[in-house]
């Protein structure tokens, strides 16, 4: 069984990200920008941390897979 705090705070961090798109796909407002700066040090580590939360949480198909049926 995975870490369940490191799973929370991935996925956490990821529906942030999907939020933040769907402001960019609707609205053309880029949220992380407008706190951080537009492509600053943190705004990058911040689109950082949501890339590598997302490339980590396709270990959930993997799990998902190795659950047994009932």
């Amino acid at each position: 069984m995975g870490n369940k705090f490191l799973d929370g705070t991935a996925l956490t961090i990821v529906i942030i990200g999907a939020l933040n798109w769907a402001l960019i796909g609707l609205f053309r407002f880029d949220l992380v920008s407008f706190i951080f700066g537009d492509m600053s040090w943190v705004s990058r580590v911040v689109y950082t941390l949501v890339g590598l939360c997302g490339i980590y949480l396709f270990s959930f198909f993997i799990r998902l897979g190795n659950r047994e049926t009932v």
